[in-house]
């Protein structure tokens, strides 16, 4: 049996749901685009985001976390986007980690307008999972809305969503496959992490 191609995958994130939640989506990633691959992914940077948009601490996180893979993978950033355009955000925050470490594969990703609205592109596959629902409708375009987790918390019965403790448990579950079809950003992510995985 031949062995196993390690690859890893350094992340920045802004979040603390995502420190948790961001692994458990690169690994499912992984294991889907090839399963031959071991996925290493140590614990994310959390940096908030002013520090990102600040002069020189994304570059010193970049270069931090480019030490860290020494091989296959490379460097992921994923943020909120909230109300700026990832199209004109992520290309900027791309270009200074790429001029920060230029030996290091980088990507960027910014969920739109957040990363709960990637459940909400696939909720029905969350239905009866956590307290949901078990059926659940999605919204007509699930990234139009701001305020996915308050979306989720009125849909549970008798608590609000929790980001530390419900985002990683709803990102083991979630139809990826259908997050990418309703999505875009989501499926910006897949191809992003797919180009790292793959190497």
């Amino acid at each position: 049996m031949p062995a196993m191609r390690m690859v890893t995958i350094a992340c920045i994130v802004e979040g603390h749901g995502e420190v948790q939640a961001l692994p458990v989506l690169l690994r499912r990633a992984a294991a889907e685009v090839d399963p031959g691959i071991y996925l290493s992914v140590p614990p994310p940077y959390r940096v908030n985001r002013s520090g990102l948009l600040r002069p020189d601490i994304l570059e010193e996180v970049a270069r931090t976390q480019g030490d860290r893979v020494t091989g296959a993978g490379g460097v992921f950033l994923l943020i909120d986007a909230d109300d700026d355009c990832p199209a004109d955000l992520g290309p900027r925050l791309l270009a200074r980690m790429v001029t920060a470490r230029p030996d290091r594969r980088m990507a960027v990703v910014l969920a739109n307008r957040e990363f709960e609205g990637w459940f909400l592109a696939a909720v029905p596959s969350l239905a009866g999972h956590r307290e949901l629902p078990e059926v659940l409708e999605p919204p007509q375009d699930p990234e139009a809305i701001r305020g996915a987790k308050e979306w989720l918390g009125t849909r549970r019965a008798g608590r609000s969503y929790r980001e530390t403790s419900d985002q990683a448990a709803f990102t083991a579950v979630f139809d990826m496959k259908a997050a990418r079809e309703k999505s875009p950003s989501f499926d910006k992510f897949w191809r992003e992490a797919e180009r790292l995985i793959r190497g």
